[in-house]
């Protein structure tokens, strides 16, 4: 299955396995940078590695059985199916007791990684989601429009609609009486036709939820277009691109692709300089793995900002569910806490699970400074 949205992840961080742990396996399948044997390689060496660390752990015989078997599982998907994988990525997800298994194709290479933690370890999937922003692209002129879907490198034809407008002309009658009346009714039917297309945008953005709009036209439509548009199009409307109806699939991707690129580097600027300004003023935000978590715990988070990579253990309460850095016992519950392999790991599964945002900044950034960790919070209690 290929990762392409925020509700697998959801589906996937609500698996427990109870008393028995999930293994979590990431694996780099760039054949790009990488020979299929290289693959393999690293496949083993991972595989191996995750044996070895699972022989020293101290848990019970049950708990280390499913865990091997778990790792047994994976080597057998991947002897049927690492030749033939097509994409730069893959995730596997194992709990050989509850019958739990999962998988997904990656668009974008993680890092080798084999995790053993009491859920599926999900931040890689996070991370890469936060790459992406589904896209719809409206393309037009005077006689066409065009509407793309650009999400995860890809691009694909989602609407065509075409519009009676006749073509401009040069001369006209006596005075030029006749070219003013024909030019007065073919402004009107370009008119007709933007509103058609400004209706068919918002069905198009509504009904499949894109985060950004962009738009491939002249300026003298782009004007005229822009007040037709629904007002929840118009804030989800973030570029233009030199793109024509006429243009190639290939050619339209390529300036959509230049133009995201830029904008994710501007988005990640500014919320990195919001979250110093709310710091420095002592205003909606908070720093620090210790205040976070607790954010967290009381719901008060809207978006939760992590530096890629950034990881810590910690320990969870069973019953409440709250995080914690250190504690052995809940304050809450009274009763002894779970250790955690990565606790970042679980804050994010709580943050999607509780409908906030997950930022992850690419180090160096200035959330270095605040602990590589902090969120944005919907008030201030």
């Amino acid at each position: 299955m290929k990762l392409l949205g925020r509700e697998q992840l959801e589906a996937l961080s609500k698996f427990q396995g109870e008393d028995f742990l999930t293994t979590s396996l990431f694996l780099d399948t760039s054949k790009n940078r990488m020979s299929k044997k290289e693959i393999q390689v690293s496949f083993k060496n991972l595989i191996n590695a995750g044996r070895s660390r699972l022989g020293q752990l101290s848990l019970p015989k049950s708990q280390k059985n499913s865990l091997f078997q778990d790792l047994d599982k994976i080597k057998a998907f991947c002897a049927r199916n690492l030749s033939t994988h097509n994409y730069v990525g893959l995730a596997l997800f194992s709990c050989s007791d509850r019958s739990f298994w999962q998988e997904f194709n990656l668009v974008k290479s993680p890092r080798n990684l084999v995790i053993f933690d009491r859920n599926p370890y999900v931040r890689p999937l996070s991370a890469i989601l936060n790459e992406y922003h589904r896209t719809c692209l409206l393309t037009f002129d005077a006689k066409e429009a065009k509407w793309y879907e650009i999400y995860m490198g890809e691009i694909r034809l989602l609407e065509n609609l075409t519009g009676d407008v006749p073509s401009k002309i040069k001369e006209g009658g006596r005075e030029g009486y006749s070219s003013k009346r024909i030019e007065r009714h073919r402004a009107s039917r370009v008119r007709d036709f933007l509103k058609q297309i400004a209706k068919t945008t918002f069905m198009l953005t509504k009904n499949d939820a894109y985060d950004w709009l962009f738009l491939g036209c002249l300026d003298e439509y782009r004007l005229e277009l822009e007040p037709l548009l629904h007002p929840y199009v118009q804030k989800k409307l973030k570029a233009r691109v030199r793109v024509k109806p006429n243009d190639s699939q290939g050619k339209i991707l390529k300036e959509a692709l230049a133009a995201k690129d830029l904008l994710k580097k501007q988005e990640k600027e500014e919320i990195v300089e919001r979250f110093v300004t709310e710091m420095e003023r002592d205003g909606l935000a908070v720093s620090g793995l210790g205040y976070t978590l607790r954010k967290l715990n009381r719901g008060e988070v809207q978006t939760l900002l992590v530096a890629r990579n950034f990881s810590k253990p910690g320990r969870r309460c069973p019953r409440c569910e709250f995080l914690f850095e250190d504690e052995a016992v809940c304050p809450s519950c009274q009763i002894e806490t779970n250790p955690y392999v990565d606790i970042i790991d679980e804050a994010v599964e709580t943050a999607l699970n509780s409908s906030c945002e997950v930022k992850h900044l690419n180090p160096p950034s200035q959330l270095d400074r605040y602990g590589h960790i902090g969120a944005f919070l919907r008030f201030k209690a």
